[in-house]
């Protein structure tokens, strides 16, 4: 079958992918993956109907050969999907067809998913974020700064007491936003149920005493129907987050769990992320993946810090922020392929973590601009004074970008900062 057409122009309605290839001749290498995300075979069938074909069929409308690399062809392409190829809410069935089986078939050496432009009607079909940016912003009463994040150190290992008592010294210090790790579940020494109450209790305590509002984000990862009974125990308790592993848990966990219409934030963690982001050569970009979890209804998500320990250059990284927070999204053609129109949808939060400390805020706001969460672990608990100390120094950080001071001139008002200043070179 022959799904090659350069003259085709895409529909408003269809579907349209990117990617990066490699084998031997492009032009067959992009006509074999077209079948093999839709509707062909390794051969011909008599089964194909003449009308399925018309129908169903997609069309590669644009190869560009870029270089040769190892013996092999090294390409772009653009494929078009009609809209009726796929159960439009069903993310998992939609990938499974667009993402699926291409990965493995031999005459690929190279394949790197880019983008996806996902249509009008495809997007309506999603509920997208509960609240969004201005949703999170309204909830901590927080109109403009960026929000200020920390994870409770070491991952593991922490009694529920000790875990509850490093919350309440980041909350008092200046933190908005405590995190379990992503590793962090219900460990036989801080059992999850415990764990969420009694961290809620000082959440209430550290409100109380700094008159401001602060938000625990228990991890509540796990197989569905327990990640559900979690997420009551978070509701009873008086928690307005979940936090979800949400590359782990999967595409259908994180659908159906939005759709269930609990009323929390849902903080997305990535762990995981890189085995399918990182190579060039296979997989699938961040950018696709955050388009992914807008739709699902991720409130908030862990993008890159650019400056940090993880992986990720800054156009890649800004790139992922524009196509979370804006309605509508124009391409580049360097990491954003497609125009994006998010119709009814909201924006996420982006966060930004990874080797984090105030030394480094002015650069990432700067870089990434005034709505994001920046979530120090390291960076506060790692503070020679402690976690009080360093959640001081992580907010007087931000609130030096925000009136315009050098870090060295607040750190002379502040010395949780000026210490930090001098620890963190």
């Amino acid at each position: 079958m022959d799904y090659i057409n350069l003259e085709y122009v895409p529909k408003e309605d269809d579907l349209l992918s990117c990617m990066i290839i490699k084998g031997d001749n492009l032009k067959k290498l992009a006509n074999e993956i077209a079948g093999e995300s839709s509707i062909g075979t390794w051969t011909k069938v008599q089964t194909m109907k003449s009308e399925i074909y018309e129908k169903l069929k997609p069309n590669v409308y644009e190869i560009k050969e870029l270089k040769e690399e190892n013996g092999y062809k090294v390409g772009l392409i653009k494929i078009a999907y009609p809209l009726y190829d796929f159960e439009i809410n069903n993310m998992p069935g939609v990938l499974a067809g667009i993402a699926g089986n291409i990965f493995g078939m031999k005459i690929v050496k190279g394949l790197r998913i880019l983008d996806y432009r996902f249509p009008k009607k495809f997007v309506k079909e999603y509920k997208g974020p509960r609240y969004g940016i201005d949703g999170v912003r309204e909830t901590l009463k927080i109109k403009e700064r960026p929000l200020l994040g920390t994870i409770v150190k070491p991952k593991v290992g922490l009694k529920t007491e000790e875990h509850a008592k490093v919350a309440y010294d980041a909350w008092i210090g200046g933190v908005d936003l405590v995190k379990d790790d992503e590793n962090l579940t219900s460990q036989e020494f801080n059992k999850f149920e415990n764990r969420v109450y009694k961290t809620l209790e000082m959440r209430d305590k550290a409100e109380e005493e700094t008159g401001e509002r602060k938000a625990y984000m228990p991890n509540i990862t796990a197989p569905y129907r327990e990640m559900i009974r979690r997420a009551e125990i978070c509701e009873d308790a008086g928690s307005e987050y979940v936090m979800i592993d949400v590359v782990v848990t999967g595409f259908s966990a994180v659908q159906s769990f939005r759709e269930e219409d609990f009323n929390f934030i849902i903080h997305g963690h990535r762990a995981m992320h890189a085995a399918i982001t990182r190579s060039k050569d296979f997989g699938i970009s961040m950018l696709v993946l955050a388009k992914i979890y807008r739709l699902l209804g991720v409130d908030q998500l862990h993008i890159g810090t650019v400056v940090g320990k993880m992986e990720g250059g800054e156009k890649e990284v800004k790139a992922i922020r524009d196509e979370i927070i804006y309605n509508e999204v124009k391409k580049d053609d360097e990491n954003i392929f497609f125009d994006q129109d998010w119709v009814n949808i909201k924006p996420m939060f982006p966060v930004s973590s990874g080797g984090v400390h105030p030394r480094l805020v002015p650069k990432i706001v700067e870089i990434l601009g005034r709505d994001l969460i920046i979530q120090a672990g390291g960076g506060i608990h790692g503070h020679p004074d402690g976690t009080v100390a360093g959640a001081k120094a992580m907010r007087a950080a931000i609130e030096a970008v925000m009136e315009n001071k050098p870090l060295e001139e607040m750190a002379e008002e502040v010395p949780e900062l000026k210490k930090a200043l001098e620890y963190w070179k």
